[in-house]
């Protein structure tokens, strides 16, 4: 995450068209340890930019599986695909929940190819999506 030069007005607007969720588990900030960060869609490293268009909030795990990820291969057709873009793709066309709520499933070569290459299932997020179905918080209905 490259921070020295995004302003905290963009932070804070970015914040608030994510609805303070993390763009691709959709865990909402007063739920995780640790401030959710400004993410780069397509990252510094590969050319992206700090423009509002190529930022976005994720949360600690997701940030760092996606690293400079921009495309990943979809376990299904075995074709490379791009990762989802939280800010011009819907969450709910790429991907629903398990029906116990704590696993996300791809329900597209995105979505499918994003839930890998983000490692959305891990035991970690698994573990802690369960304890938050049984404490009435998830999984969220608005996205």
């Amino acid at each position: 995450m490259s921070s020295g030069s995004i302003s905290d007005e963009l932070r804070a607007k970015i914040r608030a068209q994510a609805g303070d969720h993390c763009g691709y588990c959709l865990s909402l900030q007063k739920y995780v340890l640790g401030i959710l960060e400004i993410e780069h869609i397509i990252p510094t490293a590969k050319g992206g930019t700090n423009e509002e268009e190529n930022l976005w909030l994720a949360c600690r795990l997701c940030n760092s599986y996606k690293g400079v990820q921009t495309e990943a291969v979809d376990p299904l057709t075995g074709r490379t695909v791009k990762l989802f873009n939280p800010r011009q793709q819907k969450w709910s066309q790429h991907f629903q929940w398990s029906e116990d709520g704590s696993q996300i499933i791809g329900c597209t070569a995105c979505g499918r190819a994003t839930v890998v290459a983000l490692q959305l299932n891990n035991i970690i997020a698994v573990t802690v999506r369960q304890q938050w179905v049984i404490a009435g918080w998830h999984p969220p209905q608005d996205r």
